[in-house]
């Protein structure tokens, strides 16, 4: 999976890749070189006392030596370029997938897991593809061009070379074997913690409400522990390393000295071939111990390519039409015809054979116990998720097959949950209209019944909002995720539980203004108070995902049970009626 990943996101790089392993091949070569010429000059210089060949082969090596550098420094920055190319790459396709995934992928992953799987992941990944372009593609050269080199200066001592190199591969491979299930475990256990972190940053109203404070800290220590725990376990491993191979290393470095040391008492091999063998050897030693260093990444890596490409292979249950509808009547006609919907593996649908037409210039409101599938119904009409069973048309096109940007424009959904991201309040009713002016958001703001707080806001509409809306109550969240629909001005509205937060005046006084600015649009409103949607033109009862009911307030009152049942659980008879 790790190989697929690179090969996939590198293809682009391939020139750079190419002068890289180009650099790297010289200033190894020079690398290479250099103990050659050391042994020349003793041999030949040193023992001779010739100090003319000492000072022009010692020129030749400090020449050597500044073009291994200047190599060096050029492999280090097409490496360092690409691999930070790769990681933009690789979190820019993870970010697309993610933002074209539907209700029930972002479910299945989980908000915490992708954010660890588009930074961390993706880091881990990245720092394995600059460690291989700077470490990495030097180190066979350097180990295959030392042993040769060592066999050249002297074949019987090159048997040192015959027992080390495999002794060290085998110690290296059984710790990275034990390594891989280790690092899958802690990134794991990393998802854990910033699930943890999240949910308590988010809750924090809820901890001190309910004085939840240590339970919270244990639920944390609890998942901070696991992940330290997994960690150290992990390190013991790695801590063993480079003992092991640092041990190897200098046993072999005694044995050369030794059995090289009787070579030359019997004539066989001179002293600078000793000293370039040494040299050569820790040549050898040094790329398996790049590799070895390498050989930490990959586990880790490969797990974090492995959740990537997860990620990647999975592919939105909402599918993009092949020829998507580019224009529409623009009526804002909306018809639901027999649909229904489960989620994967679920027992139960969470909608059956669902009937609805909303109409222009009308109101259609749809109520129901909790659990019923009130929002699940309005999240098909912008295709949050896709019906399972039947259709859902807008304009007589079927949603699935209607552009995806059209339908936005054409539909306008304030969720349930309205969310304000990090900006301004202008910036966040532009979301959905970049070209409004800014008396189209006063005007938006006036209908939503907000214009009067943000005026008091500290500059207006440039006032800050935090992430989230944090530093703005409930019913004002609400209010401004009203106007930003308005602004928008879509053909059909969606109000899911839209005005739950705020108080009965305010409630009465938007839905007021609401009726004369969106009195030639489709309106559609989920409500849980019946105040909200008693005037509506038609009002549809939902109970255990299924239609019980169609028609005006004392229509169902008169004849429908689950209705009734829910209003006189909100109002008076009186009141009711």
């Amino acid at each position: 999976m790790l190989i697929r990943l690179l090969r996939t996101y590198l293809r682009p790089y391939r020139k750079p890749i190419g002068w890289l392993v180009l650099l790297q091949f010289l200033q190894t070569c020079a690398t290479l070189y250099l103990p050659t010429l050391n042994a020349d000059i003793i041999d030949k210089g040193v023992v001779n006392g010739d100090t003319g060949y000492i000072m022009s082969y010692g020129a030749l090596m400090i020449g050597i030596s500044l073009a291994q550098v200047v190599c060096n420094v050029g492999a280090v920055y097409y490496g360092a370029r690409t691999a930070s190319a790769l990681g933009r790459d690789v979190r820019a396709a993870v970010f697309d997938r993610v933002q074209s995934f539907s209700a029930r992928e972002v479910g299945q992953f989980g908000a915490p897991s992708l954010i660890t799987r588009t930074t961390n992941d993706v880091q881990q990944v990245q720092m394995l593809a600059l460690m291989t372009f700077t470490l990495m593609v030097s180190a066979p050269i350097m180990c295959v061009g030392g042993i040769v080199l060592a066999l050249g200066l002297d074949v019987p001592l090159s048997g040192v070379l015959v027992a080390v190199v495999p002794v060290l591969g085998i110690c290296v491979t059984l710790i990275v074997r034990r390594l891989r299930p280790l690092f899958r475990a802690m990134q794991v256990r990393l998802d854990t913690v910033n699930r943890v972190l999240r949910e308590q940053i988010t809750g924090n109203r809820v901890i001190r409400a309910f004085v939840r404070d240590e339970y919270e800290q244990q639920r944390f220590r609890k998942a901070n522990t696991e992940l330290t725990d997994m960690a150290l376990g992990t390190g013991r491993l790695l801590a063993l390393m480079f003992p092991i191979v640092m041990t190897v290393v200098n046993l072999s470095s005694i044995a050369v000295v030794w059995f090289g040391a009787h070579r030359i008492d019997s004539g066989g091999m001179q002293i600078g071939d000793l000293t370039a063998f040494l040299a050569y050897l820790m040549q050898i030693v040094m790329s398996v111990m790049m590799a070895t260093f390498m050989f930490m990444m990959v586990p880790r890596a490969e797990v974090c390519a492995e959740r990537i490409q997860e990620v990647l292979d999975t592919s939105s249950s909402v599918i993009p039409p092949k020829a998507p509808v580019t224009e529409l009547r623009r009526h804002g006609h909306l018809e639901i015809r027999g649909a229904g919907f489960r989620y994967p593996g679920a027992e139960e649908p969470v909608l059956k054979s669902i009937d609805l037409v909303a109409r222009p210039g009308e109101v259609t409101a749809v109520i129901g116990s909790t659990g019923s599938g009130k929002s699940t119904l309005l999240g098909l009409v912008p295709r949050l998720f896709d019906a399972t069973d039947g259709q859902v048309l807008v304009d007589g096109e079927d949603v699935s097959g209607i552009d995806p940007k059209l339908l936005a424009r054409t539909v306008g959904l304030v969720p349930q949950k309205p969310y304000l991201f990090a900006g301004t309040v202008a910036t966040n009713l532009r979301y959905g209209n970049p070209d409004a002016t800014d008396d189209e958001l006063w005007q938006a703001l006036e209908v939503a019944q907000a214009r009067e707080f943000v005026e008091r806001l500290e500059g207006g509409l440039d006032a800050p909002i935090a992430q989230g809306g944090t530093n703005v109550s409930g019913g004002q969240r609400q209010r401004l995720a009203i106007a930003r629909t308005l602004v928008q001005r879509p053909e059909i509205y969606l109000f899911d539980d839209s005005f739950s937060a705020l108080d009965y005046a305010t409630d009465a006084a938007l839905r007021s203004a609401l009726s004369r600015e969106t009195a030639d649009a489709t309106v559609v409103i989920v409500a849980q108070r019946v105040a909200t949607i008693r005037d509506a033109d038609r009002i549809v009862v939902l109970d255990e995902g299924q239609v019980v009911g169609t028609g005006r307030h004392h229509e169902l009152m008169a004849d429908n049970e689950t209705y009734r049942e829910i209003v006189l659980s909100q109002l008076t008879e009186a009141e009711a009626a």
